[in-house]
């Protein structure tokens, strides 16, 4: 009898394509956390995003996650959840998942065939999708594994994806030349057993919870981030809904934040008033009036200086990055600024 060699490949939180990731900025951002923030055991992400900045404090520190999408919530309880799972379930659902052979219509042929990925990668992405739910709920998956698998799988679908990063639009005519591989996420087995993960309006959770450190990294202009990424949204919550429009989008209403609206002054200023902390550390760049309409931020430095030093003393750091654009603008100098708040102790 011929015995199969078993082969996976594995993955990191920082494999995958995002706008705004911070994971460049780790070390910046870590810089300026250990030298100036004393006596820090938790750290609250309230916009995590793909959680690239909470992993930078996973191994000694309480984390708390937060974002608004639930396909960087789902992403997030994968790293940091403290439930525990079992790595070769993983491994055994991730190989069964790259051998597929027998391919079927399903919701995503119906809608996307042709579109983002080939009909072949669209048939298998719906045929996983479905498994992981139907596992976890035959319970043959606990929670922490179905968010391990469905990572997994939104990982995949962007290491191929016919865009140029995001779910705005695809590519018309393309050759699909690169297929759907599964990859086994390497998370911690063991995290913190104080950790949590959220999946909220960031102003109503900060009502709800302390943390030492609260990191704040909001949508910076008018780009909604359910737009760009509508598609992930999409298979990670696999509610199925009707699409529409060349982009293939569902309704999105409910997920638009107000950080990429006129009102984000405000919304901010309320956020702030509302976080019981230490510390709090906001990061925002300096595209105030760089870009276009689109581009440029929704929060003025007048602002932002105003109303972090109504919660406390606040000092700024800055380092060069290179920022996002869409290929039609050339804007240079960019910076990504820390504003550092040392909360007023409440009496």
């Amino acid at each position: 009898m011929e015995i199969k060699k078993i082969f996976y490949k594995t993955s990191y939180i920082n494999n995958r394509r995002y706008l705004g990731n911070k994971y460049k900025l780790l070390p910046f951002i870590k810089r300026v956390v250990n030298a100036e923030c004393k006596e820090i055991e938790s750290v609250a992400d309230i916009f995590a995003g793909t959680g690239a900045v909470s992993s930078a404090f996973v191994d000694d520190k309480i984390i708390i996650t937060n974002d608004l999408m639930y396909s960087n919530y789902i992403c997030n309880y994968a790293w940091f959840s403290s439930q525990t799972y079992n790595p070769q379930v993983i491994i055994d659902y991730v190989v069964k998942y790259n051998n597929i052979e027998k391919l079927e219509d399903n919701y995503m042929t119906k809608n996307f065939s042709d579109t983002y990925f080939s009909r072949d990668d669209c048939s298998k992405i719906g045929i996983i999708r479905e498994d992981i739910e139907d596992s976890f709920i035959n319970r043959k998956i606990n929670e922490r594994e179905r968010a391990l698998l469905i990572t997994s799988l939104l990982y995949a679908m962007d290491k191929i994806a016919n865009t140029c990063g995001h779910y705005d639009a695809y590519r018309k005519n393309a050759k699909f030349e690169r297929h759907l591989e599964l990859f086994v996420p390497l998370a911690k087995v063991h995290n913190n057993e104080k950790n949590r993960c959220f999946n909220e309006d960031a102003n109503d959770l900060v009502k709800n919870i302390y943390a030492d450190l609260v990191y704040i990294d909001p949508p910076y202009n008018s780009r909604q981030y359910c737009d760009a990424y509508h598609l992930l949204e999409n298979v990670a919550l696999w509610q199925k809904p009707e699409v529409h429009g060349v982009a293939r989008k569902m309704d999105r209403k409910n997920m638009k934040s107000q950080y990429c609206t006129k009102s984000a002054t405000q919304v901010f200023e309320q956020l702030i008033k509302d976080i019981n902390s230490k510390y709090i550390l906001f990061s925002y760049n300096n595209m105030e009036t760089k870009g276009n309409d689109r581009s440029n931020a929704k929060i003025t430095d007048e602002d932002i200086m105003r109303i972090l030093t109504n919660k406390g003393t606040v000092k700024v750091f800055e380092e060069d990055y290179k920022a996002f654009t869409t290929g039609k603008s050339d804007i240079s100098g960019n910076k990504e600024r820390l504003f550092l708040c040392k909360c007023q102790l409440k009496e």
